[in-house]
């Protein structure tokens, strides 16, 4: 999961595995594979650092239980 904050400044966890794509309209617009649209303060590029940042945690995770 990656935190994110919607517009109106509350924070809210995100599935990163349902993450389809990332656009800016100029606002950060976070589309799942459900259809649903997140509005976030973070821009497209600190998105996919934390996406990046958590899919390197699951790696290391999965690394270290065997």
């Amino acid at each position: 999961m990656i935190d994110v904050t919607r517009l109106n400044d509350t924070k809210v966890l995100v599935n990163a595995e349902l993450i389809e794509f990332v656009e800016e309209t100029p606002d950060t617009v976070i589309t799942l594979t459900t259809g649903k649209k997140l509005i976030v303060k973070e821009s497209r590029q600190e998105v996919k650092n934390l996406v990046k940042s958590y899919k390197r945690d699951i790696m290391a995770t999965a690394l270290a239980v065997e």
